[in-house]
């Protein structure tokens, strides 16, 4: 297996990112040339715009850190110390948001908050020259993100044993002394880490920059790369320069990340940990609910409320008119002329082979690494979640630089399978990382009995392996579905000519002014976000309910 899995982690991951360096210090790689080595560093460092991109990619990151703390983890409190009424429905509401694409619910606001908008024509004020700017990325960005945090918050309060708080209370501890010196000490290494995490998502992100700030001036290193990939000339190696700039930026807050999570263990002092008793709210229960509610409404409601509402007009000048209602762009989807409906065969055809692949490699990958306590398996292990903390656009330009060399036999390059790569490489560590999980579980009695029967190992790894955690790969590759198929920063670089996926066709309808057709293609692009994890989770429930018997 191990013969399988080396060289598909060194094609899919390692080679592009090689050639990102390799670009970024030989700027004649692609004729041949390793002459005239690091040239280019000077000058590219040396351009007045990196400085500002790298702060701005910066206080980009810091603002949405901000953002997403003050939303966050008041939310993530409230919801892991008291009753909150509907409980349940706001964690499902809060999901929401971050599985929209981001450049949808860009998209989404803009109907909404610009001048003649949405707002506008209900309440008669517009929030556009806002939303054009720094600030409206953040508001968009945090409205995003801000889950990450909520979730870790309202989950690492509610596993602090409650025997804490209640001896403090025994103790004569006030209130506020046992929050401060006890849940809030317990609880910042996952509210620090989901805001490391925050950041790390902020600075890669390309969709909400360049739909929202762009016009304004607000560049970041991503737009600077994307900028020296479709400007002419092309500035290859100031392409891989920045790209590592920003590997680099986004490797640190994952590195911070994992150290806080790992630097210390919180337990109970029994060894038996138990939940604490959530408290009533009291006279704060309609504050708290209209708290939940705002924030819901703003993250969950509005963008998909404007998307749907932009998708159902005839027209946008007609505004919210009951005669501008119409199915007409939805219609229009079924069209063979408007390439919706190619669009979305090639996302579904490519997020079908991507879910595929990487399943299999994910299992693959899990059995090498689990099984095996060598420094090779803790090496695949280490390559297999790198992508996690290197952003899109960087991997899009290592996969361009990598496949584009003249001297290579064969290439994927300026085919469809070049999207195959760009997607397995960004999505193996989901794979992976629910493989991992599940054949730790399984133990090793079942594989050792089949070998020790004379059977083979592809035998033992599709007659018991696969079988037994397949609840969990269905999950998996479900969710790489969903997110392969609507993928925008690696396709818009990557897709060949004449290649069009829901993201590609999205962002040209939007920018040749086709907003409403674009808008139906957003709709569908939502409902297969939404109802593809909430298919997963329904498969996983049912498997793990009913599984044991039928195995």
């Amino acid at each position: 297996m191990a013969a399988l899995v080396i060289p598909a982690l060194l094609i899919l991951i390692a080679w592009p990112l090689l050639f990102i360096i390799l670009q970024a210090i030989f700027p004649h790689i692609g004729r041949g040339a390793l002459d005239a080595p690091f040239s280019l560093f000077g000058k590219t460092l040396a351009d007045p715009r990196l400085v500002e991109w790298t702060l701005n990619t910066l206080k980009l990151g810091a603002g949405v850190v901000c953002g997403a703390a003050l939303i966050g983890v008041p939310l993530g409190l409230l919801r892991g110390l008291f009753k909150v009424p509907f409980a349940a429905v706001w964690d499902l509401l809060f999901l929401v948001p971050f599985t929209i694409p981001p450049y949808i619910a860009a998209l989404g606001w803009i109907f909404a908050l610009q001048r003649r908008g949405y707002v506008d024509q209900l309440f008669g004020f517009n929030l556009g020259h806002m939303l054009f700017s720094y600030w409206g990325v953040v508001f968009v960005m945090t409205l995003n993100v801000f889950p990450v945090v909520y979730f870790a918050v309202s989950r690492s309060v509610a596993a602090v044993s409650g025997r804490y708080l209640e001896a403090a209370r025994v103790s004569g501890a006030s209130a506020r002394v046992s929050f401060f010196r006890i849940l809030l000490p317990l609880s910042l290494p996952a509210i620090a880490a989901g805001l490391l995490l925050v950041f790390a998502m902020s600075i890669e992100e390309f969709g909400t920059p360049a739909v929202l700030a762009a016009r304004s001036g607000f560049l970041v290193l991503v737009t600077g790369v994307e900028q020296r990939l479709s400007d002419y000339p092309i500035d290859l190696p100031g392409a891989s320069i920045l790209s590592i700039i920003l590997v680099l930026l986004a490797l640190s807050a994952f590195v911070g990340q994992h150290w806080l999570v790992n630097r210390k263990d919180f337990g109970s002092m029994s060894g038996k940990p138990s939940r604490q008793e959530l408290k009533p709210l009291g006279r704060y229960a309609p504050l708290v609910l209209a708290f939940f509610f705002a924030v819901a409404l703003a993250g969950t409601f509005a963008p998909i409320a404007s998307v749907l509402a932009t998708a159902s007009t005839r027209t946008i000048s007609g505004g919210l008119a009951v005669d501008n209602l119409s199915l007409k762009h939805f219609r229009d989807l079924a069209d063979q002329s408007s390439g919706a409906l190619e669009a979305l065969t090639t996302s579904f055809t490519l997020g079908i082979g991507t879910a595929l692949i990487t399943g299999m490699l994910g299992v693959l990958t899990a059995l090498v690494t689990v099984r095996r306590k060598t420094p090779m398996a803790r090496f695949l292990d280490f390559l297999s979640l790198v992508p996690n903390t290197i952003p899109g656009i960087v991997i899009a330009v290592g996969l361009i630089l990598a496949w584009s060399q003249p001297w290579l036999p064969v290439t994927v390059y300026n085919t469809p399978w070049v999207l195959v790569f760009a997607y397995c490489c960004l999505l193996l560590p989901y794979t992976v990382r629910y493989a991992t999980t599940a054949v730790r579980q399984l133990g090793t009695g079942l594989e050792n009995a089949a070998r020790v029967s004379g059977a083979r190992p592809f035998a033992v790894l599709f007659r018991i392996v696969i079988p037994l955690i397949l609840p969990s790969m269905v999950a998996a590759m479900l969710l790489v579905f969903a997110v392969a198929s609507r993928e925008l920063v690696a396709t818009v670089l990557l897709a060949p000519l004449g290649t069009s996926t829901i993201a590609t066709f999205i962002w040209g309808q939007f920018e040749q002014g086709s907003v409403g057709l674009g808008m139906a293609m957003s709709s569908v692009a939502i409902l297969v976000t939404l109802t593809v994890p909430a298919l997963a989770t329904l498969i996983t429930r049912r498997f793990s309910t009913g599984g044991a018997a039928g195995f």
